[in-house]
Parts: structure tokens; C-alpha cells; sequence
């Protein structure tokens, strides 16, 4: 059995950019005298980073997708008399329909780039997020559900690596945090508004960042990298040019994306049986392991159970809380965005799992022994105190690492013959895992509170020795000499 990449076997002209890269960018590259006027524009950081904040819309709709059911679960299930089970079933179909989206995410960012992929994506969800807002019954919301899930599967996987394929090595790391950083900006957006407006209009607001982003995408340049495999040469060196400044010289850099894209068109085919080769099961490993690892370290049953921790614990306003929460969310990802390129991927991978690891011990331990003392005793309400500060140093010390590096190091070390298939199954894995915890939280806490935190700890301590013995560290390198290590 055979994967047939594009490009290879003589079919690659079949594959187009859905958003062609535009005439004006070669003009531009040709003529840039014209603009001399404009700095701005020449500028690599600037340039590169417009395009990283149009992408990011795809994110913040990510996170106000996953952000949306927490605050509007009463409001809903009265309006529409739904069940407790039947809400919760509402929850989990977004990360149903990202399993399928994350499934077609990889061939769909081969076969029409990354920014027509982006525009599957943004489709879907704007048709989602109506459905719910014109929500009669169960049926439509479902459908909505669905549809946003496929829309941010595909997201999820094909963000990152547009980042990836365009940032300089240099920045790559606090641009490809971006990506986490706009999730949980997203998750808080959704938390606030919901303070204010119903959960209907809350619902057309959600559709907003898609809006934006389509007009969005048809401004910014196709990957370089994918319209080099694409055998695009013209498009390819006039896309780079203007990430880089129409001033800078790209030769040394075409060059380098030439010479690997040449390396890996050799085979018309990736065959299953080749990812036996270490220059691609090791990567796929790593990647796969870390987007897995992510999620069974349980964030989103910490996330899911914060709201009865916090009362517990003798807070009054849950839903105040919970926007403390996504608050925190943000500035410990911001934190991390500024960090990944100074310190490196790896040390904030370690250090972020080593934080979630206590964090969840003290959870633990606090639950464990709050049901061996009376409600009324001084010492149960220090113990609830105490789990929620368990609560928020785990969330903090998840955006500072394990929330937005794996799938960084995804969109970095996957080799570029594989990375459709490989990124598809890895991004799948992920959501998967994510229903899992999902779904079995309530559960698990319903069984033993203290048990459940054990549980997470215990696959927090393995991340800690999965990272250190098997994550690369991928600071200061090109993709092409990521992808060079392994082989």
C-alpha cells in the first residue's frame, strides 16, 4: 500500500493553491523600488507577522468553539429543554467532528495549500455557529456542533504548519506559539461575552473570526515551501521574497528549499512500509506521542471539574472564576510565546510537565484527604483552597509548555514526503484523546475525585521522560535541517 504524494509522479500540476498566490506579489518583488516609501512592508518580522495574525483568526474560533458550551450549558438546556445528557452530547460532538476533520485536514492542506485549506475550513463553521444561533431544537444543534468540529480539525493541524513553512528560523518558535496563544484567546472571548449577551447572539459572534478570515486569507501569500513541492517556481521564490522584504536576499534560502524539496521527490510514493525508516517513524513518533501526551494529561478533565472546585472551595461566582481562568490561560501562553525561542521547545516541555505533575499532586493529595475530615472542620475549606491553587498552577504551567510546543514541534520535525498523512494522524490521535478525556471525566470523578488527579499525575510524570529522552530540540534550526537530523 501506497501514499501518492503530489508533485512526484508527474501529477503535480493537478494540484493548484485554491487562493492562487496573486500577480501583484511578483510585481512587487520586481518592482520594489516603486515602494520605497513603505518600510513596513519591507520588513520580514512585519511582513511574516501579518500573516501570522490573519491565520490566527482560525484559532481564536478554535477556542471560542471549545469555549462556547461552558457558560451557555444552563441557558441552552432551558430554552430548548434539554437533558443533562443531551447537552453533554451537544459538548462532545465538536470533538467528533474534528476527528473527521483532522482526518481530511492533512490531503486537503496537499492538494489545495494551506490557504485554501483554511477556507474549508472557515465555511463549515460560519454554517455551524448559524445553526446553533437558529436553534429550535436538539437537531440543529447537533448539526452546528458538527460542522464546527470538522471546520477546527482541519484548523488545528493546518495553522501551525503554515506558520512553520513560513516563518524565519528565529522566530519561529514565538510565532508558532501564536497558534495556542489565539486558542486561549479565543476560550476567554467566549467566557466574556458570554457575561453579556444571550447564548444565541453569543453563537453569531462566534462566527465573526471566520468572517474575517476569509477576506483575510486572499492578502497574505501561499506557503513557500508547499508551492516549491507543488513545483511552483515562480510563485514559490515570489511568496518567500515578500515574507522576507522585498529588499532581502532570498537566494541563500530558495536554494536550501530547493535542494530538500529535490531530496524528497525522488519516490513517486510513500509507502506504509517506509515508516519503518528512522528519518520517518522517529518524527512521526515524537509528534504523534506529544499531541497524545497533551491531552492525557487530562487538561481539559481538570478544566471540565474547575468549576465545582472552585465551589468547593467557597467561591461564590463560578462564572467569575472561570474568566479568571481563561485570563490566567492567556498570560501564561503569552509568557511561553515570548519564551520558546529564548529558552528553547524542549526545557519548557520538561519544565511544563514537571509544574503539571505537583500541581496535580496537590489536587490529589487535597481531595484524598478532604474525605477523610468533616465539612465542618477549619482544615476542609484550606484543603479546597488548596486544590485550587493546584488547579491554576497546572493550567499555568500547561500554557507555558505542553499547551502550545506540541503542536509546534508537529508542524517542525515532520518531514515534508509524509507530512499530509503523518499530520493527519497525528492531529487525529489528539482529538481523539481529547473525547476520551472528555467523556470519561464526569466518570472518573463520580468514582474516586482523588483517583482521577492520580491518574493524570501519573501520565504528567510520563511525559517528563517521554520528552527527555526522545524530543529533539529544534531552536535556531531550518525545517530542512530538522528534517536532515533525522535522517
Amino acid at each position: 500500500m501506497s501514499f501518492s504524494e503530489g508533485g512526484e509522479d508527474g501529477r503535480g500540476d493537478l494540484r493548484k493553491p485554491f487562493l492562487h498566490t496573486g500577480s501583484w506579489y511578483r510585481m512587487g518583488s520586481r518592482q520594489s523600488s516603486l515602494m520605497g516609501s513603505s518600510q513596513a512592508i519591507r520588513d520580514s518580522s512585519i511582513s511574516v507577522l501579518a500573516c501570522v495574525l490573519i491565520v490566527a483568526l482560525g484559532p481564536i474560533q478554535f477556542g471560542f468553539t471549545c469555549g462556547y458550551s461552558s457558560p451557555t450549558q444552563s441557558a441552552i438546556s432551558k430554552d430548548l429543554k434539554l437533558t443533562v445528557s443531551q447537552f453533554s452530547l451537544f459538548g462532545s460532538l465538536s470533538n467528533v467532528g474534528a476527528m473527521v476533520g483532522a482526518i481530511a485536514s492533512g490531503q486537503i492542506a496537499e492538494y489545495i495549500g494551506r490557504k485554501g485549506s483554511l477556507m474549508i475550513a472557515a465555511i463549515p463553521n460560519i454554517i455551524g455557529w448559524l445553526a446553533i444561533s437558529f436553534a429550535r431544537d436538539s437537531s440543529f444543534l447537533y448539526m452546528g456542533r458538527l460542522l464546527e468540529g470538522f471546520g477546527v480539525g482541519i484548523i488545528s493541524y493546518t495553522v501551525p504548519v503554515y506558520i512553520a513553512e513560513i516563518a524565519p528560523q528565529n522566530l519561529r518558535g514565538g510565532l508558532g506559539s501564536v497558534n495556542q496563544l489565539s486558542v486561549t484567546i479565543g476560550i476567554l472571548l467566549s467566557y466574556l461575552l458570554a457575561l453579556f449577551v444571550n447564548w444565541r447572539v453569543l453563537a453569531v459572534l462566534g462566527a465573526l473570526p471566520c468572517l474575517i478570515l476569509i477576506p483575510g486569507l486572499f492578502f497574505i501569500p501561499e506557503s513557500p515551501r508547499w508551492l516549491a513541492k507543488m513545483g511552483m517556481t515562480d510563485d514559490f521564490e515570489a511568496s518567500l521574497q515578500v515574507l522576507r522584504g522585498f529588499d532581502t536576499d532570498i537566494t541563500l534560502e530558495v536554494n536550501e528549499i530547493k535542494r530538500s524539496v529535490a531530496s524528497t521527490s525522488r519516490r513517486t510514493a510513500i509507502r506504509f512500509a517506509d515508516l519503518k525508516l528512522r528519518r520517518y517513524w522517529l518524527p512521526l513518533m515524537i509528534g504523534i506521542g506529544l499531541l497524545m501526551l497533551q491531552q492525557l494529561a487530562g487538561t481539559n478533565g481538570v478544566i471540565f471539574y474547575s468549576t465545582t472546585i472552585f465551589e468547593s472551595a467557597g467561591i461564590s461566582s463560578s462564572n467569575a472564576a472561570t474568566v479568571g481562568v481563561g485570563v490566567i490561560q492567556v498570560i501564561a501562553t503569552a509568557i511561553s510565546t515570548w519564551l520558546v525561542d529564548k529558552t528553547g521547545r524542549r526545557i519548557l516541555l520538561i519544565v511544563s510537565s514537571c509544574g503539571m505533575s505537583i500541581s496535580l499532586l496537590v489536587v490529589a493529595v487535597a481531595f484524598f484527604l478532604k474525605g477523610l475530615v468533616g465539612e465542618d472542620s477549619s482544615l476542609y475549606g484550606i484543603l479546597g483552597i488548596l486544590s485550587v491553587v493546584g488547579v491554576v498552577c497546572m493550567i499555568v504551567s500547561f500554557s507555558l509548555g505542553m499547551g502550545p510546543i506540541p503542536w509546534l514541534i508537529m508542524s517542525e520535525i515532520l518531514p515534508v514526503k509524509i507530512k499530509g498523512l503523518a499530520g493527519s494522524v497525528a492531529t487525529l490521535l489528539n482529538w481523539f484523546c481529547s473525547w476520551v478525556i472528555t467523556m470519561t471525566a464526569p466518570l472518573l470523578l463520580t468514582w474516586s475525585s482523588g483517583g482521577t488527579f492520580t491518574m493524570y499525575t501519573v501520565m504528567c510524570v510520563v511525559t517528563v521522560a517521554f520528552v527527555a529522552i526522545w524530543v529533539p530540540e529544534t531552536k535556531g534550526k531550518t525545517l530542512e535541517e530538522i528534517q536532515q537530523s533525522f535522517r
